[in-house]
């Protein structure tokens, strides 16, 4: 049996609404991608929300709407993937690592270590779509001391006179917390919509605002919008009706917006969102843990408290008290199997640009211990009971192959 690890979800409903924007003859930014805005915001309970091109795109947008520039610091977990950082430093600043804790998600803690008078923003990750302790980080920032650290330098910081938080939720797109769907819990959040993500638009990524008084959330998205759009005071769906030519640019802005023809894909799976893809997700999630619970040697990833829920994007197991190269051979066991795994992430201090911009794993235990002890399994609507059993069946055998003979 083959089982690729995350193939997207395309049904009939999805393929008639991407023909449907192929058949309007409009396939550019347009009224799909108003449609989907519009119900993000009404899954979200967001005041307002952009879709952009990809999640990257909307963190370097954000950032640079902040005023975040060479000197200044934002902070970031270790254990993400690149683009967290990747977006900081393609705005001139410098990305402040910290470590994690033993669900994945960024220290508390450590943040406070971290902030210095340079930092001008958090980005909390909400790992394998389990939501950050965001009530902690938001009450950290409001702090006297932390604030009184604050240096604001643009009118958007004098505005709000504090640290942005800023979530990057590119896994948790339907996770709660706090009882709400996830974007509202930080000053502004963005998902991604990338292809292997729970929601697709095969490219693409939202920002999500709910900034406090005295901002105007509609009146931001109005700003980041025309900048995404190289800062053009007409968008090309209005500028083709009959002598809307006229256009003026306003601002140096960049080009990142979303088609659509990619919203299409996004529009048909939000409207069955809660009812299959998460459903079914929660699904394999549940049949993981119920069976994965019985192994001593399993340790379980976090999904389900009081007030919140995960988004189920991934499936972290990790195996108590084995190394990084013992975990490598149980993958290349289970690939024999035809199953496709993954892990997720490389810490950002094991790789090369970030390696010789000086961060070193050893300052970081706990994104490392993660790290070694991981195994992401594949998790998607389409995976039924009987695929689910082969997996697991799998994977334990290669566990136990691999522990066993050492």
């Amino acid at each position: 049996m083959q089982i690729p690890f995350s193939p997207p979800f395309i049904n009939e409903n999805i393929e008639l609404e991407v023909l449907d924007a192929l058949r309007s003859g409009w396939i550019t930014s347009g009224p799909k991608v108003k449609a989907l805005e519009q119900e993000v915001c009404n899954y979200t309970n967001a005041e307002a929300c952009l879709c952009v091109n990809s999640a990257t795109s909307a963190m370097m947008l954000v950032l640079h709407w902040y005023g975040v520039k060479k000197g200044d610091e934002v902070i970031v977990p270790a254990y993400t993937y690149c683009a967290t950082a990747l977006a900081v430093m393609h705005l001139g600043a410098t990305p402040i690592m910290v470590d994690v804790e033993d669900d994945f998600n960024i220290s508390v803690s450590k943040i406070k270590l971290a902030i210095s008078s340079r930092t001008k923003a958090i980005m909390p990750v909400d790992f394998a779509g389990w939501p950050c302790n965001y009530s902690e980080i938001n009450k950290l920032i409001n702090e006297p001391e932390i604030k009184q650290k604050f240096k604001a330098e643009t009118e958007q910081q004098k505005k709000l006179q504090r640290i942005l938080v800023l979530s990057d939720a590119a896994h948790s797109f339907g996770a709660v917390y706090n009882n709400k769907k996830l974007g509202t819990a930080a000053d502004i959040t963005i998902f991604s919509f990338h292809a292997v993500k729970n929601l697709t638009t095969a490219e693409g990524g939202a920002i999500c605002l709910n900034l406090p008084l005295p901002f105007n959330n509609n009146d931001v998205y109005a700003t980041l919008r025309l900048w995404s759009l190289n800062g053009q005071t007409k968008d090309a769906f209005s500028k083709s009706k009959a002598g809307s030519w006229r256009y003026d640019i306003v601002y140096p802005g960049f080009k990142m917006n979303l088609p659509d023809v990619l919203a299409a894909i996004g529009l048909a799976q939000i409207k069955e969102y809660n009812e299959v893809l998460l459903k079914e997700r929660k699904r394999v999630f549940d049949f993981y843990s119920k069976t994965f619970s019985n192994y001593s040697w399993a340790m379980l990833p976090p999904y389900d408290v009081p007030n919140a829920s995960s988004s189920y994007h991934l499936y972290p197991l990790r195996i108590k008290d084995i190394n990084e190269e013992q975990r490598d051979r149980i993958i290349e066991k289970i690939a024999e199997t035809g199953v496709a795994v993954n892990v997720h992430f490389q810490p950002l201090p094991l790789l090369t640009v970030f390696k010789q911009m000086g961060y070193d794993i050893n300052n970081f235990p706990s994104a490392y211990n993660n790290y070694k002890a991981e195994i992401s399994l594949p998790i998607y609507p389409q995976l039924n009971n009987n695929k689910c059993t082969y997996i697991v069946d799998n994977v334990v055998n290669a566990i136990k192959e691999v522990l066993i003979n050492g």
